[in-house]
């Protein structure tokens, strides 16, 4: 079913602006569950709860009787924002100094939201079950999606879905792929100790900044000689520190970065790899090296046939030469995997470009902004996934 939105979809709009204007970071999200909370709770039909401090699980039961082939479903919408100071050309941007909606959770919010109350009072059309989870902290690990696991929020779920918005793409299109969607993602830092001197007698010193820059030079070999290619991780050094003064040898360097897999066995391998380059180089150099990993979300894998649920529910809606196919699967982590871990899973993308904006600023850029007629396709896609697993 195709839902004239006009006058749900100026509800889900000013949700959206004021989630927007009033972004709170991860773990934090005070302000934003308890008007998520208020919000939903007025819905008809919906028991509404929360799991944690900062987030909010609503279940509705169908009004029908249930049937051996009744369904429980479960919706996701993160609800976290970004330590990103923002720059888009919006009348509504954050009043949060220094925070951010810059990856989009304020429009997942806001489409759930409205799926949640169009499905709610329209109760008595359903069998089984559908839980609305607004989760927090999506954008830290280990996130806030296994947390919720943890909770019971899975227990006796068939299915669970999910959207995410797609820069790339114009509003009323989606992008979608089964299996492999998005990567694992692990932080490592890493500090190197030598001796400092001076810089006018090298030989003196163990310099950390000569071996740093030698590791993280031969950190790329890990990828084009020692894993398999169609396998290969990312591997990307983001920050290197080393001293402050030009005619002084540091004793100390340290730099960071992050490994992006689709594969569990090269998940292991990259950072075994990662250790042995790293403790190897430093002590042919006589240095020491302390390396720490932080280990985030598993990769995402979107289930067969929940995808061809999903695909359906979106060429309902915009038809079929405008539900795209993703050759190849993301590098960015999504804590989604929590949930797809344990129950089948589908998280597609949602196209919120327009053309008129002109160049399509990517997710996490401080001038990132979505086209808003793209929540009403958000709204109705949840409704007709309901109406195909729930409805029948």
């Amino acid at each position: 079913m195709v839902l004239n939105l006009d006058a749900l979809q100026k509800e889900v709009i000013s949700w959206r602006h004021h989630l927007h204007e009033n972004a709170e970071l991860s773990h934090h999200e005070y302000k934003t569950s308890d008007y998520i909370y208020k919000t939903v709770s007025g819905f008809p039909g919906l028991t509404v709860t929360r799991p944690t401090k900062t987030s909010v699980y609503a279940v509705l039961k169908g009004g029908k009787p249930s049937a051996e082939t009744s369904r429980t479903i479960a919706f996701r919408a993160d609800i976290d924002a970004l330590p990103i100071h923002e720059e888009a050309d919006i009348d509504f941007q954050s009043k949060t100094p220094g925070v951010m909606h810059a990856c989009g959770h304020d429009a997942h919010a806001s489409m759930l939201m409205g799926a949640a109350k169009v499905l709610s009072e329209r109760r008595d059309e359903f069998s089984g079950e559908i839980r609305f989870i607004f989760q927090h902290a999506e954008e830290v690990t280990p996130g806030g999606a296994q947390e919720l696991v943890e909770h019971g929020v899975m227990e006796g779920v068939d299915y669970v879905f999910a959207l995410h918005v797609y820069p790339y793409e114009n509003a009323g299109k989606f992008s979608m792929r089964a299996g492999k969607m998005n990567a694992a993602g692990d932080d490592f830092e890493v500090k190197i100790i030598g001796r400092g001197g001076h810089a006018s007698t090298p030989e003196l010193a163990i310099d950390p900044l000569i071996i740093g820059a030698e590791i993280v030079t031969n950190i790329q070999l890990i990828v084009s000689r020692k894993l398999p290619i169609l396998q290969a991780p990312v591997i990307t050094v983001t920050k290197f520190n080393c001293g402050n003064s030009l005619n002084v040898i540091e004793e100390s360097a340290s730099f960071g970065g992050t490994i992006r897999s689709h594969d569990a066995v090269v998940r292991v391998q990259a950072r075994e790899y990662l250790d042995q380059v790293v403790n190897g180089i430093a002590n042919t150099h006589g240095a020491t090296a302390e390396i720490k990993w932080d280990l985030g979300c598993s990769a995402v894998h979107n289930d067969s046939e929940a995808t061809e649920i999903t695909r359906r529910a979106a060429a309902k809606l915009v038809g079929e030469e405008n539900v795209i196919d993703l050759p190849e699967p993301m590098f960015g982590a999504e804590d989604f995997a929590a949930y797809s871990e344990v129950v089948p899973a589908s998280m597609q993308f949602i196209g919120v470009h327009n053309e008129d904006f002109g160049k399509a600023y990517p997710l996490h850029h401080p001038k990132f902004k979505i086209e808003e007629t793209a929540l009403q396709y958000g709204v109705n896609y949840f409704v007709n996934i309901a109406e195909e697993l729930c409805g029948e």
